[in-house]
This record gives C-alpha cells, sequence and structure tokens, in this order.
C-alpha cells in the first residue's frame, strides 16, 4: 500500500502529489478512490437507500450566496415563489469534504444546479437544495485529487424532489424508460445530510442521477466515442450555441448541423422518401419517436414540445444521433388528451402534449415535420401500442410505485423523517402522493388504449 511504501521508504511525499493524497487520506483505496469500472451496485442500490455527507464552511457557504446573488438577482430567502432572472452559466464549484460508505472523498467539487427549482427553492430559503458532485473537478487547484471518483463515478447530479411530494417521479420515470428499451439515467435515493457552515444537519431524500456524459453513454451503448451534445434548441435551425457540447470539444457541430437542414429540408414536400432516407442517415428517427411515445403515454411536460431543454443527443458510430431523455421530475403528472388546443406548443406553458399531438406547431419541427409524414406517424403509434400492451401495465408500475414509497418512506415521514426547511413535501402530501400516482397510470393506460386500441 501506499502507507507501507512511506513507512518503508521514510520518505513523506510532496502534498500536491497522487501518492500524497493517498497517503494523508487513510480511507483512500484503489475501488472507492480510483479511476476504476463504475461499480453501479455501491453507488445505485435499487434496494436501499445511501447516506451521504456533504460539509462546507462558514466562508464557502458565505461564497456561494454571493456567487448566487450575483447569478439569480437576490440571496437565500430573498424572494418567494418561481421567477428571476435565469443566468446563462453554472453557480461556482467549492471543494469540500464528501462522506459516504464509510469513507471520505477530499476537495470534492459541489455546485448548486438547476433553474426554475433552484431559483425557487433558493428564494424560498429552503435547505433542500439541488446539486451536482463533480469528483476531481479542482484537480487543477488540488493535483493530489487527479482523476479522483467515487467507485468509479467522477460526477453525480443530485435531485432534491422539488414539486413532486411523492419523491420518487424522477425514479420510476428513468426506470419506466429503460424497461421500455429507451437508454435513461440510472437513479438511486440518498439520504443527504449537508452543514451550510452552521452543522450538519439532514436535507432529506434526493434522487441521485447518473451524469449522462460520465458513465451513461459508455454502460448503455457500450462506448462514448461520439459527440455527446446537451442542446437547447427546438431545431428549427442550427445555432452552434444551442448546443451544448460534453466531450470532443475540438471537434466539428457537422452531425447536429447536418442532421437540423435535413429535417427542414423542402425534399420533405417534393420527395419525402428521400427526405426519410437523408434524416435517418444521420439522426434515429425511429428511437425518437419511441421516446416520444413514452413520455407522452406518461406525461412529462418539461421536455422538448413545450420546453426546449432535457434531452442530451449522443451521435452513436452504429445508430447515428440518438435521444437520451434527462430530468423526469415533472413526469407522471397532468393529464392532457388525446387532442390538443391550438395555439402553441402543448396548449400553452406548462401544459403536457397531447396523445395526437395536434397542437403541437411549425415551431416544434422535430415533432411537427415527423407526424405531419404518414410513415412516422405510424410509426409513432405503433410504438405507443406496444408501449401500452408490454410495459404499460399498471399492476407491475403500481408495485413498483409501492416498493419506492415504502423504502423511503421512513426518512420522510416520522422520527426520522424530513422537517420543514429542508423538505418539498409533508407527511399529509406524501403518503396521498401514492394513490395520485396510481391513478395517474391508471387514467393514461385507458386514454392510450382508447387512442391505440
Amino acid at each position: 500500500s501506499v502507507s507501507a511504501t512511506v513507512r518503508a521508504t521514510g520518505i513523506v511525499p510532496d502534498p500536491d502529489s497522487t501518492l500524497a493524497a493517498n497517503v494523508y487520506n487513510p480511507d483512500w483505496t484503489t475501488a472507492s478512490h480510483g479511476q476504476v469500472t463504475p461499480d453501479y451496485t455501491v453507488v445505485f442500490p435499487q434496494n436501499a437507500v445511501n447516506t451521504l455527507e456533504i460539509t462546507l464552511t462558514t466562508t464557502q457557504w458565505a461564497g456561494v450566496r454571493v456567487n448566487m446573488t450575483n447569478l439569480f438577482g437576490y440571496d437565500f430567502g430573498a424572494r418567494r415563489g418561481a421567477g428571476g432572472q435565469f443566468p446563462s452559466e453554472d453557480p461556482d464549484y467549492v471543494a469540500v469534504p464528501v462522506k459516504f460508505n464509510g469513507k471520505t472523498w477530499k476537495k470534492v467539487g459541489f455546485r448548486l444546479k438547476g433553474n426554475s427549482s433552484l431559483s425557487s427553492i433558493w428564494g424560498d430559503g429552503n435547505y433542500k437544495l439541488p446539486f451536482r458532485l463533480n469528483i476531481d473537478k479542482l484537480e487543477d487547484t488540488y493535483p493530489a485529487i487527479k482523476n479522483q471518483r467515487i467507485y468509479g463515478f467522477q460526477e453525480l447530479s443530485f435531485a432534491p424532489g422539488w414539486s413532486d411530494a411523492s419523491l420518487i417521479r424522477e425514479k420510476a420515470t428513468s426506470d419506466i424508460m429503460r424497461t421500455a428499451g429507451l437508454p435513461s439515467a440510472r437513479t438511486a435515493f440518498y439520504r443527504v445530510y449537508i452543514d451550510y457552515g452552521l452543522g450538519l444537519k439532514y436535507s432529506g431524500v434526493y434522487t441521485a442521477v447518473e451524469v449522462i456524459d460520465d458513465t451513461m453513454v459508455q454502460d448503455q451503448f457500450g462506448e462514448d466515442n461520439g459527440n455527446i451534445y446537451k442542446p437547447e434548441s427546438t431545431f428549427q435551425t442550427f445555432v452552434e450555441s444551442a448546443f451544448e457540447k460534453k466531450n470532443n470539444k475540438s471537434s466539428t457541430f457537422t452531425d447536429v448541423q447536418t442532421m437540423v437542414a435535413e429535417l427542414n429540408s423542402a425534399l420533405r414536400s417534393s420527395n419525402a422518401t428521400q427526405w426519410r432516407t437523408n434524416l435517418e442517415a444521420v439522426f434515429n428517427v425511429d428511437h425518437f419517436l419511441k421516446w416520444l411515445a413514452v413520455n407522452n403515454a406518461l406525461v412529462n411536460w418539461d421536455t422538448y414540445g413545450v420546453m426546449a431543454h432535457n434531452y442530451y443527443l449522443y451521435n452513436s458510430p452504429t445508430n447515428k444521433l440518438t435521444w437520451i431523455p434527462w430530468d423526469n421530475n415533472e413526469s407522471l403528472n397532468g393529464s392532457p388528451g388525446i387532442t390538443g388546443t391550438t395555439g402553441g406548443p402543448g396548449g400553452g406553458p406548462n401544459r403536457a402534449l397531447s396523445l395526437s399531438m395536434n397542437e403541437v406547431t411549425s415551431g416544434w419541427p422535430l415533432i411537427r415535420n415527423l407526424m405531419d409524414d404518414p410513415i412516422y406517424a405510424a410509426r409513432y403509434r405503433a410504438h405507443l401500442k406496444t408501449f401500452n400492451t408490454t410495459t404499460f401495465n399498471t399492476t407491475t408500475l403500481g408495485a413498483m410505485l409501492d416498493r419506492y414509497a415504502a423504502l423511503i418512506s421512513p426518512f420522510v415521514v416520522g422520527a426520522n423523517g424530513e422537517q420543514v426547511g429542508y423538505t418539498h413535501t409533508s407527511a399529509a402530501q406524501f403518503t396521498a402522493a401514492l394513490p395520485t400516482l396510481k391513478t395517474h397510470l391508471a387514467n393514461r393506460k385507458s386514454l392510450v388504449t382508447t387512442y391505440v386500441p
């Protein structure tokens, strides 16, 4: 071991070296802290709730407040409800110790994350804040942590269940999508304790979400050599700044640029067969239609068709540009019908799409152009029917919801439950949320069956 080496040689390493990090952190092991194959059983257990502890100093918390005030326009607890400015840049990272699974990781990058959720939670002065960990983000400042990982994971995202009294919608939706054959981030429940400089406080149950460009693509596609994008685009036109590239940053944007051009090509009207051929040469259309069917069946307004965000594109060498869903906390909520109200995407803000998507305008060409094509419209309905007759089993899904609710219930309600100021639900709301979710699934099942009998 490293410690044995030091004892044998009597040499104390330079404090900035990786060797020094191992010597001065007795918890260090290759399996837990090294650059190894991600251990999903440890970090994303499906039948247990992990515990995570994060410690900020008083000075660091004060710095976070200054940074957030500059970005959002108001201090912690200084604005009630949604609203305010959404900054174009992310909050700053700070170096914190993180305790997990009986071990400590030093100088881990911690930052807050989110748009409307973060804006509202921050403004309300609620300490159950959404955050992200980047385990070696600050390695340039602290070279000793170079390539540090948590059981093989470089980044982890933590969702606090904002606007979800059940605290299980994010996880349930991601799991349903993978069951339906759609690559989607893995998730797990965590009890999170955070010290904001005034002592360690229980901040409630979070959903840990696998980061797409860290491990998810490699795990579910078998490679991650192609470009990974996190767009903020409707695909009406190509604007480079709307396609945030998460890897291969020196490469060109030819793949997405070509996709947008083919999607909006005049061939769609003059030669539909050639239009489909050209589009499918660069974009996995069938996969997108399958995601669209599942997403509409379950209901999620906070994604493409209503909002131009919460998705990734991966340019798979074998499957072309492929759609990957992201941020499902607003899913399993709402009741759009078979047809929608015209006049805007989803009939207006915060309204999910109808099953037929008749209301979607030309401002969302990745839906409108495909659904105006008889071949693609038929494929969408076929995917909807397949999902309805296979994965969309209300008994099976209801049992899954029961299992998740029972798993986290001791840490949400009761003596060891969430507390005011560190929660987005209440005991009564949490208890009522489970039957509401089951009713939602039953209603959606009935509606989908009517649309695609």
